[in-house]
């Protein structure tokens, strides 16, 4: 049986990268679809690399500690304030 803590030690970004995408659209990348146990397995992996590789801050992700992230709705708003969501240019006439 292969060492957990070893494979996300030394799984390779892009690895990482498209099993988070395999999570977020239930699909890989040649367009089969996963599984309910494989979606559940490699959402698990992606916690994982995420605890234990990325220093996560984000809304609903994991941090070092093995804790979700769960902002409140104030430090979401404090988070995105002034940022323009989009940005239009002036034609000319």
């Amino acid at each position: 049986m292969t060492d957990i803590n070893k494979m996300i030690d030394e799984m390779p970004q892009e690895v990482y990268e498209r099993l988070k995408s395999g999570v977020e659209l239930g699909k890989w990348e040649d367009g089969t679809v996963l599984t309910q146990e494989q979606r559940d397995s490699t959402m698990q992996l992606v916690m994982l690399y995420q605890a234990r590789r990325l220093d996560q801050t984000d809304h609903f992700t994991i941090n070092s500690e093995g804790k979700m992230n769960e902002l409140t709705k104030a430090q979401l708003k404090k988070q995105f304030k002034g940022e323009p969501i989009a940005e239009f240019k002036e034609q000319e006439l």
